[in-house]
């Protein structure tokens, strides 16, 4: 189980003129008007002016029409990009094909999600026995005509009568949990609300999930987060009717999650205070009158219950151990001083562990790539499954049968499903790739830059064989750096026109990632943020000078967190970089903690309401208040959505009121505001080609000149 659902996981009238394109020019001063207020607010003895924070407010008319100027701005230039037809063509094609998800099965039944290349939302089949044809079990694409509403949690009961299921409207965070009866394909009457950050945990006829009070009226997409409940629903009632089994009034900002194991004999609760760090406790649901007992009472550290074997929980903890370890806790003595190990931390992160067909299979990943072995029950290594290259492995199945399914991916090897025995290690292809790529026509090298802290680290660069180190090749940098979140080696075909063209891309692994574990996480956190710009900065300078680009052919992306590295780093080092594309960015870290979960998100980056020198450091950084005049900054696409209720949109309205209205830069700044749509989940497959076509064309008209 996993229990940090709320991380951040899979956008003036001065007079000179900027340059469109090849033919076509327009002064700065058609960016839009924008008002100006008097704004302003007093940190720790320093006034700073905030002019736009009427833009935090999402549903004026005054907003709405300065949206609508600004993506007829960013349309009028996107659209004139002589190949943009051409690239969503391209596009189009190349995603084009069958995806399937790894396949899980409950009580003898498979389900597994299928596309067939452009439906805009993946549909959920069943198989009702091993050898059956697989129906439809549940379509979003029904769900509405445009595609914008999607299927979230997917919880099967344990005897697989039924499944309970989430669905999002326009990208929410907010989820709706319905429950349909596996036989028949009908919907139960059953319908609960204002659900977000939540797991669907099966007990009997019904199951536990959280959920927050309903929003005030004309705030659910910004209204702040607090008072988290967990309730047990029972099957065919009502929701007034739920039982309430969790709530903590006086600690409103934690969030906490319920989860049965699969004999649902026992209730984990965990609770969080941010985005790293967990409190768990366990409750024996066959006892009668049984009480919550504490396996970790603080948040210092991650926990999530893998399995339990023998009435016993084994459980991945970094407690005490930065790269992970696999430890068993006696339920009749769950203090810490009593684990055990069974699989104890080593020299690379304990990714994942999986219990299939009695016994264990852990996931490590090794600088940044994924490596995997079969362990017996005690912690015994069996033997190393092999893989084809770095990449990425996912493997799902039940803990008394010897058969799974596993994945595997890579930057150039589309994902594959494998049917495979855990005894024997015998591989049959269940879902083989079926896009029309050859790996051999592509090169994906690790290789090892020096960071700003003089350590080696590694970088992925992926490009079309034949390329040469002269220094000219467009190059897309991709990095993240945060929340203990890892990049590892994964496949989208949406890159292939990238590097179809002779593109590089280029994926940096930053401190505050997870790769390294937890001490390389807080390595770019809080006071020690600016490493994670520097280690960007430091991939960046590598990549010129090894020649294989240069900063008029260098572009920057990345989203969410990534898109406050690609600001920030922008701004500090404009020099370095043609192009910068952030997405969904967090831009102003003064006020991030006062919209929806944002402040979840402050062990990582701390706030402007700390103390004198957390205000000052955040200051320094933040995108918002370091767009400085008479700068050459690289052109920008700046990129939201109208319902992100993770990182609000008035982020990147106010950033790129903002750069519109200093930068003197003679390169173009632009605002593509997605409507109907959130921070990226959930979104159709027609809206991801439309926004695709628009990066890539951003990037490649901006490269290419």
């Amino acid at each position: 189980m996993k229990f940090n659902f709320f991380s951040l996981a899979v956008t003036l009238p001065v007079v000179i003129f900027v340059t469109i394109n090849a033919s076509l020019s327009i002064a700065v001063a058609a960016y839009p008007p924008v008002k100006q207020d008097q704004q302003t607010d007093t940190y720790f003895g320093t006034q700073i002016s905030d002019p736009y924070r009427w833009m935090e407010t999402n549903d004026t008319k005054e907003l709405s029409d300065w949206i609508e100027k600004e993506n007829e701005l960013s349309r009028k230039y996107l659209d004139g990009i002589s190949f943009h037809s051409e690239l969503k063509k391209r596009l189009t094609e190349v995603i084009n094909y069958p995806r399937h998800s790894t396949p899980w099965t409950k009580n003898d039944k498979t389900f597994y999600l299928k596309n067939n290349g452009l439906q805009n939302q993946s549909v959920l089949y069943v198989l009702d026995k091993p050898e059956s044809e697989p129906r439809v079990l549940i379509d979003p694409n029904k769900f509405s005509d445009d595609g914008t509403v999607s299927l979230g949690s997917i919880s099967v009961s344990k005897n697989a009568d039924y499944i309970a299921y989430s669905i999002s409207v326009s990208g929410s965070d907010w989820k709706e949990i319905k429950v349909r009866n596996i036989a028949t394909g009908n919907d139960l009457p059953d319908k609960i609300e204002w659900v977000k950050f939540s797991g669907i945990a099966w007990h009997g006829d019904g199951f536990f999930y959280s959920r927050y009070d309903a929003p005030p009226e004309g705030e659910f997409l910004t209204a702040k987060n607090e008072n988290h409940k967990i309730f047990f629903h029972k099957l065919n009632s009502q929701q007034k009717d739920d039982t309430l089994i969790r709530e903590d009034k006086k600690n409103p900002l934690r969030t906490r999650q319920a989860h049965t194991d699969s004999d649902e004999k026992f209730l984990f609760i965990s609770e969080s205070e941010s985005t790293y760090g967990n409190s768990l406790e366990f409750k024996n649901l066959t006892a009668k009158d049984s009480e919550f007992q504490k396996i970790v009472n603080d948040f210092k550290s991650a926990q999530d219950v893998v399995t339990v074997v023998d009435g016993k929980f084994y459980v991945l903890t970094d407690r005490e151990a930065s790269k992970k370890r696999l430890v068993v806790v006696d339920p009749a003595k769950p203090e810490q001083k009593n684990w055990s190990n069974i699989i104890p931390e080593s020299d690379s992160l304990l990714g994942s562990v999986s219990h299939i067909g009695g016994k264990l299979i852990a996931t490590f990943l090794k600088d940044a790539s994924d490596v995997a072995f079969v362990y017996d029950l005690q912690g015994k290594r069996i033997r190393e499954l092999n893989l084809p290259t770095f990449g990425k492995v996912g493997f799902s199945g039940e803990k008394d049968s010897p058969v799974f399914f596993q994945s595997f991916t890579s930057f150039v090897y589309p994902t594959v499903i494998y049917r495979t025995n855990i005894d024997s290690g015998e591989n049959n292809v269940m879902f083989p790739a079926a896009i029309d790529i050859n790996p051999d026509n592509y090169t994906t090298e690790r290789v090892w830059y020096t960071n700003s802290d003089n350590k080696k680290i590694p970088i992925f660069l992926i490009y079309k064989k034949g390329i040469e180190n002269n220094g000219l090749n467009p190059t897309l940098l991709y990095g993240y750096g945060g929340f203990n979140i890892s990049l590892s080696p994964s496949f989208s075909a949406l890159r292939l026109p990238f590097l179809e063209r002779g593109g590089i891309y280029a994926v940096a692994i930053l401190r505050g990632g997870g790769e390294y574990g937890e001490e390389w996480h807080k390595a770019g956190t809080k006071l020690q943020k600016q490493n994670v710009f520097n280690d960007f900065i430091a991939a960046a300078e590598f990549l010129i000078d090894k020649r294989y680009t240069s900063p008029s052919k260098l572009a920057i992306l990345g989203g969410s967190n990534g898109g406050l590295l690609v600001a920030a780093t922008a701004l500090q080092r404009p020099d370095l970089f043609k192009a910068a594309v952030p997405r969904v960015g967090v831009l102003d870290m003064l006020r991030y903690h006062k919209f929806t979960i944002g402040w979840a998100w402050a062990t990582d980056y701390g706030t402007s309401e700390d103390n004198k020198e957390m205000f000052d450091y955040l200051l320094k950084y933040s995108p918002l208040h370091n767009v400085k005049p008479n700068t050459d900054y690289p052109a920008m696409l700046i990129m939201t959505s109208d319902h992100d209720d993770r990182v609000v949109p008035a982020h990147s309205f106010k950033f790129a009121a903002t750069m519109q209205q200093k930068s003197t830069s003679k390169k173009p700044i632009y605002i593509r505001i997605e409507t109907k749509a959130g921070h990226g989940a959930g979104k159709p497959i027609s809206k991801q080609l439309d926004e695709e076509a628009d990066v890539w064309s951003f990037i490649l008209d901006q490269l290419e000149k």
